[in-house]
């Protein structure tokens, strides 16, 4: 085990921050931007530290979490698989008040 994953995104989830990234923008370019500042920052944690999310309710399986991303009154989810000792592939990126990763 290295310590350190790589996080990749799906193109899913690129597409879902670009979609979160465009639906603030249209009431704050400020709100979106430290919206993805505060997203980025908090996806960093899984180079280091993915089992300390916890495990996803959309899927039961142990190695697909989801990280709770504060951010305002709500914030977002990111839901992600850990893949061996050293991948952690990001799936998909919701604003909490959604109720599903497609």
């Amino acid at each position: 085990m290295s310590g350190r994953y790589e996080v990749r995104f799906t193109d899913a989830a690129r597409e879902d921050l670009l979609e979160l990234h465009a639906f603030l923008a249209a009431h704050s370019s400020t709100a979106a931007e430290s919206a993805l500042a505060t997203i980025e920052r908090a996806l960093s944690l899984l180079e280091e530290f993915p089992w300390s999310c916890r495990a996803s309710t959309a899927i039961s399986r142990s190695r697909f979490r989801e990280l709770v991303i504060p951010f305002g009154k709500r914030g977002y989810v990111a839901l992600f698989e850990i893949e061996g000792d050293d991948v952690v592939t990001i799936l998909a990126v919701r604003h909490q008040r959604e109720s599903d990763y497609h």
